[in-house]
C-alpha cells in the first residue's frame, strides 16, 4: 500500500484527539499572543516590558531547549505533555486571579509569558515522538501538515476574535479562556488511553539495551544523553544539512514578519489604522495553510531533500516580489505564495528529522534543532533585520530574508551536485 492509499491520520483516534488538544491550545494561545502585550503595556506602560514579553516566546528555547529534550527521551511523553498543558493553565489562570484581588502586576505577566513558553517547549519535546507513534513515520507528512494546518487556522481565528475578547473581558479575562483551553488539551490528552500506550512508554524502552540499562539504573546522566542527541544530529550529513536549512528558513521568517508593519508604512503606503495593514499578516499566515495542504502531495513526488531543491529557490524569488513591491495588491498575493513555500520547507524538514531519528533520540534531536531555528533563527533575523532597515532601509532590510533564502538555497544545490559528480565517479569506476 502507497503513503497516498494509507488513511489520513485523522481517521486515528489517538491522533484526531491529539490533533484537537492542539487546536483547542492555540486557539486560546492565539488570543494570548494579542493579550498579553497589551496587558503588560496596561500595567506598567513600559516599551521595554512589551519587549521582553515578546523575548519570552523564543528565549525558554536557548534556556531549555537540549535539556526538554532529553528529558522527554527519558520519561512517560504523555505524562510530560498532560503536566505542561495543566501548569500552562494553572499559570494563565493566576493573572486574572491576581487582577480580581488587585495585586496584578507587570513584572507577573512577563513570569507568566516566560513560564507558558517554557512549558510549551516541554510539551513540544514530547509531541516530536508522540506523533511518529500515533500515526506511523509513513504518514508522518500528512500527520504534521494537518497539526500545522489547523494551528494556522486557529491562529487566524483567535487574532481575528482577540480584540474583541479583550474589550469583552479586558486582558486579563482574556487569559482566562487560553488557561481553560490547555485544561481542556490536558484532558484529551489524558483521554489517549491504550490508544496512544505506544507513546506513552518511556523513549529508553524503545532498545532492549537502553531498557536493560533503565531498569539497573545504569543509564547516562542528562548532559551525556543532551550529548548523545547532538552527536546523532552532527553525524548525520543529510539531517545537518536540513537543520542549518531550516535555521536560515526561520531566520528569512523573522525577518519579513518583524518588518511587515514597516513595509506597510513605508513601502506600501498603508499609514495608522489602514485596515489592509492586516492583509499582509493574513496573506502570510494564509499562505502557511498553502503549504500545509501542498505538503503531502509534494512528499508523495519528491524525496524530503529533493523537494528543497525547487521550494526553496522558489520561496527566495517570491521574497523578492516582496522587497520589491510598492503596490498592496501585488504585495499580498507574493507575500501569500512566500508564506506557502516557507511552510512546505518548514514541515518538510521536521517530517524528515522524526522520520530519520531513532525513537529513544527523537526529544533530543529535534529540540536540538527546534533551538536552532526558533530560539535562534526567528530572533535573531527579527533583529538583524531591524537593524538594517534602521541604518540601510526598509528594501535592504527585507532583503536579509532572501539573502538567507538565497544561502540555504546554495547549500542544498551544493551538497547535491556533490552527491551527483560522487556517484557518476564511482559509476565510472565500475563500467572502467
Amino acid at each position: 500500500m502507497t503513503n497516498s492509499q494509507l488513511p489520513s491520520p485523522l481517521r486515528t483516534a489517538a491522533f484526531r484527539r491529539f490533533w484537537l488538544s492542539r487546536a483547542v491550545s492555540g486557539l486560546g494561545s492565539a488570543v494570548t499572543t494579542v493579550a498579553l502585550p497589551v496587558l503588560v503595556y496596561r500595567e506598567s506602560g513600559s516599551p521595554l516590558l512589551v519587549s521582553l514579553v515578546a523575548a519570552a516566546g523564543t528565549l525558554p528555547y536557548l534556556v531549555f531547549g537540549l535539556p526538554a529534550g532529553a528529558l522527554a527521551d527519558r520519561v512517560d511523553r504523555r505524562a510530560l505533555m498532560v503536566a505542561a498543558d495543566t501548569l500552562s493553565a494553572l499559570a494563565l489562570a493566576s493573572v486574572p486571579a491576581a487582577r480580581a484581588l488587585g495585586v496584578l502586576t507587570a513584572a507577573q505577566v512577563v513570569a507568566v509569558a516566560f513560564l507558558a513558553s517554557g512549558l510549551a517547549l516541554f510539551f513540544d519535546a514530547g509531541g516530536y515522538g508522540l506523533v511518529p507513534a500515533l500515526v506511523g513515520k509513513e504518514r508522518l507528512a500528512r500527520a504534521n501538515s494537518a497539526l500545522y494546518g489547523a494551528e494556522t487556522v486557529v491562529r487566524i481565528v483567535g487574532s481575528a476574535v482577540a480584540g474583541g475578547l479583550i474589550a469583552l473581558f479586558d486582558p486579563a479575562g482574556a487569559l482566562a479562556l487560553d488557561a481553560l483551553s490547555f485544561a481542556g488539551s490536558a484532558l484529551l490528552l489524558r483521554a489517549l488511553g491504550s490508544a496512544g500506550a505506544t507513546a506513552d512508554r518511556p523513549a529508553a524502552e524503545a532498545r532492549p539495551a537502553a531498557e536493560a540499562r533503565a531498569m539497573t539504573g545504569d543509564r547516562p546522566g542528562l548532559v551525556a544523553e543532551v550529548r548523545e542527541g547532538l552527536r546523532f544530529l552532527a553525524g548525520h550529513r543529510t539531517l545537518r544539512t536540513m537543520t542549518a536549512v531550516g535555521t536560515l528558513q526561520s531566520f528569512s521568517g523573522g525577518a519579513v514578519v518583524g518588518q511587515l508593519v514597516v513595509l506597510a508604512d513605508r513601502g506600501l503606503g498603508l499609514h495608522g489604522a489602514d485596515g489592509r495593514i492586516g492583509l499582509l499578516y493574513l496573506a502570510w499566515s494564509g499562505g502557511g495553510i498553502g503549504g500545509s495542504l501542498l505538503l503531502p502531495r509534494l512528499r508523495r513526488r519528491f524525496g524530503a531533500f529533493e523537494l528543497l531543491l525547487g521550494v526553496l529557490p522558489a520561496g527566495a524569488l517570491l521574497g523578492t516580489a516582496v522587497v520589491l513591491a510598492t503596490d498592496w495588491r501585488i504585495c499580498v498575493p507574493a507575500l501569500a505564495a512566500w508564506g506557502t513555500a516557507y511552510l512546505v520547507v518548514l514541515v518538510n524538514t521536521m517530517t524528515y528529522a522524526q522520520e530519520v531519528t531513532p525513537p529513544e533520540l527523537q526529544g533530543r534531536v529535534n529540540t536540538a534543532r527546534r533551538t536552532l531555528s526558533s530560539g535562534l533563527g526567528v530572533p535573531l533575523g527579527a533583529l538583524v533585520a531591524g537593524t538594517v532597515t534602521a541604518t540601510a532601509g526598509l528594501r535592504p532590510g527585507l532583503a536579509t530574508a532572501v539573502v538567507a533564502l538565497l544561502l540555504a538555497a546554495a547549500l542544498v544545490w551544493s551538497v547535491h551536485l556533490r552527491d551527483t559528480r560522487g556517484l557518476r565517479r564511482r559509476a565510472a569506476v565500475r563500467t572502467g
